[in-house]
């Protein structure tokens, strides 16, 4: 018996939805405020959600859409999402399903057409509900770059990847404080995620956040929550994420990147185990499963004073290093099967194996953006390639050594060369100089971390 809810700031579409939907599904709620979608996500049991993905004041970009969904699925990664909107085309499809959504649907819609989609929606929920293997772990993906249908799975045959995964098993059922080191793309969103799963509080939210998207100004706000009128655009009030995680697992990401006024904040919440909302003086009490990630040198960082190190000895309980690809190549030919299959039946491609001469490549390149890199590749390669099986002239590999970002005058003059590719080459070579350090690559590029996130996505990078 499937509850849904309906999310759209137009209360037509609300109407007309419910009033199809609940001939169908015992429990239909509707909602025109996004901003409850926390309250109500967290408290409702929903298997489904249909969420709007263009909202009046997000000017008909999407923008808002991606990010309630990505809350949502912080919050409970089981819900099946499918996305509406009268502005969508095949690229905004494509981005949805790989930021998590179950399906897209066009307004206005037809009946037929949205009772299927959201009746496959839930069927494939109910498959990754059941999607355990024999000996009790996640059967699912290993997805690193975005979220897959089963967020907590792994897939992993080298020996310091069992040892990584033999501490989650040890620790998960404690409620001790895990502190995750390695570089990008290793799969450390992919570790937590299994630790929250693994533990008693499974059954609650698991939150995450990337703190190294956060500014000074939206820190407090976005992990604290704030009051109506606490600041010029506080409209509403706001619960924070902390108080979303109640009882469950808060995971905060790229830790290592907060400033020393963040991290003073932070240390005083965690010490005492209350938040304040911004705006008032009522403190809360949380209770919270703390599990930390960063791919930055932090005993480095707290050698030379800018990372705390009361602060450090409260998150690293438990710390975990997850080593990159290049020291595990075990792993990569199981990865890339993995990708393969998932990626065959999501664009209905016909590829059904690797060859071993692109076999051997897989396993001589070094991987520098890691798992995440290799699973961009094999997405793109499945899409582009001919035949049933995957050659190495389907697949793009760049240069296995780090390179320096050209000059304008080490770039040859060439008509064709269209500024796109050159920006397209430079962030790869960046990559490349930094392992795939997303904070260090955006420094040396003069980019915000989200406007280079924006870019890898746009190349397929």
């Amino acid at each position: 018996m499937s509850k849904l809810l309906i999310i759209d700031d137009d209360v037509d579409v609300l109407s007309a939805a419910k009033l199809l939907l609940k001939r169908h599904y015992p429990q239909v709620d509707i909602e025109k405020n996004p901003e409850r979608i926390p309250f109500l996500i967290t408290n409702g049991s929903y298997d489904l959600v249909l969420l709007d993905m263009n909202f009046q004041r997000d000017n008909s970009s999407g923008r808002e859409g991606f990010l309630w969904l990505d809350r949502i699925l912080d919050i409970k990664p089981t819900t099946a999402v499918v996305l509406i909107t009268a502005y969508g085309d095949v690229e905004m499809a494509v981005r949805a399903i790989k930021s998590g959504a179950r399906d897209f649907v066009l307004k206005p819609w037809e009946n037929d057409k949205l009772l299927a989609t959201l009746q496959s929606a839930l069927d494939g929920r109910k498959d990754d509900s059941n999607g355990l293997s024999k000996t009790g772990s996640p059967a699912g993906s290993a997805s690193v770059g975005g979220k897959s249908q089963n967020q907590s799975s792994y897939i992993a045959v080298s020996p310091s990847m069992r040892q990584v995964f033999a501490t989650v098993e040890r620790v998960a059922e404690t409620d001790a404080n895990v502190l995750i080191l390695g570089e990008n793309g290793t799969g450390k969103d992919v570790v937590a995620r299994a630790l929250h799963q693994r533990s008693l509080r499974r059954d609650k939210p698991f939150v995450s956040v990337d703190l190294g998207a956060l500014s000074d100004s939206l820190f407090e706000s976005e992990l604290f929550g704030h009051v109506k009128g606490a600041f010029t655009d506080a409209r509403e009030d706001r619960t924070g994420r902390f108080e979303e995680a109640q009882g469950g697992t808060i995971f905060l990401d790229e830790i290592g990147n907060i400033s020393l006024p963040q991290q003073a904040k932070l240390l005083t919440v965690l010490q005492q185990r209350v938040v304040t909302r911004l705006g008032t003086n009522k403190p809360k009490n949380i209770d919270v499963r703390l599990i930390c990630a960063t791919n930055s040198p932090i005993y480095q960082h707290v050698s030379d004073r800018s990372f705390r190190q009361d602060l450090l000895y409260r998150i690293n309980t438990i710390e975990i290093h997850i080593p990159p690809l290049r020291e595990r190549p075990e792993d990569i030919v199981p990865l890339a099967e993995h990708f393969l299959k998932q990626y065959r039946k999501q664009y209905n491609r016909k590829v059904a194996s690797i060859s071993p001469a692109l076999t051997r490549q897989l396993q001589q390149y070094r991987w520098p953006g890691n798992i995440r890199e290799l699973q961009h590749a094999i997405e793109r390669a499945v899409i582009l390639a001919q035949g049933n099986v995957l050659e190495p002239e389907d697949f793009y590999f760049g240069t296995s050594t780090p390179a320096a970002i050209p000059t304008d005058k080490d770039l040859p003059f060439q008509e064709n060369l269209q500024i796109e590719d050159m920006e397209k080459k430079m962030i790869q070579q960046a990559m490349q100089k930094y392992h795939g350090n997303i904070t260090d690559i955006a420094r040396e590029l003069g980019l915000s971390r989200q406007a280079l996130y924006r870019r890898l996505e746009k190349y397929g990078l």
